[in-house]
């Protein structure tokens, strides 16, 4: 089940921010220990080699390579080396993203800008030129990676418009690339993640609270999801596997939403 042997996997944001593992790194782990080739992408290039050093040290393929995913040229050199190694490229993760606070008055263009590249162009741009290759192939697997911030708000909660407005649009994208290449033998899908437990978010809440504050928030967070805790980066890792495995050959052009029971819980 879920074997990935003989599969070449690219996965985008496979690096983490400080310890631990961040939802990229863990999937390009759990996919390489399937038996996938994994070509790792990622704009840290300390954080992208940590990666590769977990997977060859347990007997798995990865190759590294730096990209910064919103810089077209770059993201195509990128797909371009992973096709001169590999020949081909069964899996696309596109799990790049990030969220910066503020209404649409309070935030600035630049910052809307930056974000709309971060979390929706990187996408575009991921699935622009692996497409081809896997139209060639006859097949493939796309799986992009949203967040429930997209959909679903709270009066009183954080405001990250440009965060929630291009998390949203993923689901648009996913199903328009989806039917696009339904009749070629490619599956879009996307992963939609609750309140996870990452070194992101830890190393945000540090920045911004301190560690007594951040531990309280924590808590706090755990306590607010419907299941009791909230989720980690092997809960996204396994979703992905799934969508990009031929167990789920029937499923295109949906979304699996990771949340611990939270979108059900919030008052419609």
């Amino acid at each position: 089940m879920l074997d990935l042997t003989g599969k070449i996997a690219l996965v985008c944001g496979a690096g983490a921010v400080g310890a631990g593992y961040g939802n990229g790194k863990a999937t390009a782990v759990l996919l390489a220990r399937q038996g996938a080739k994994v070509f790792g992408t990622d704009i840290n290039p300390a954080a992208i080699e940590d990666t590769r050093a977990i997977v060859e040290k347990e007997g798995g393929t990865f190759v590294a390579h730096v990209c910064n995913m919103t810089v077209a040229a770059e993201v195509k050199a990128m797909v371009d080396a992973c096709v001169k190694q590999f020949g081909r490229i069964d899996i696309l993760v596109n799990n790049c993203g990030g969220s910066a606070p503020g209404d649409p008055v309070a935030m600035s263009e630049e910052v809307w800008d930056t974000q709309l590249d971060l979390n929706l162009k990187t996408a575009f741009l991921g699935c622009k030129y692996v497409l081809p290759v896997m139209e060639q192939q006859g097949s493939g697997a796309i799986v992009n990676v949203s967040s429930v911030a997209g959909f679903a708000h709270r009066v009183g909660s954080r405001i990250d418009v440009a965060y929630s407005t291009s998390k949203s649009g993923l689901v648009g994208f996913t199903q328009s690339t989806a039917m696009a290449y339904i009749k070629k033998g490619i599956r879009c899908n996307l992963v939609i993640l609750g309140t996870m437990h990452t070194p992101l978010v830890e190393a945000r809440l540090m920045k911004q609270l301190g560690p007594k504050e951040a531990a309280e928030l924590v808590a706090k967070r755990h306590a607010a999801v419907p299941i009791g805790r909230m989720g980690d980066a092997w809960d996204s890792a396994n979703a992905i596997l799934f969508l990009a495995s031929d167990e789920a050959r029937y499923i295109t052009a949906t979304h699996l939403t990771v949340d611990g029971g939270l979108t059900a819980a919030r008052p419609g």
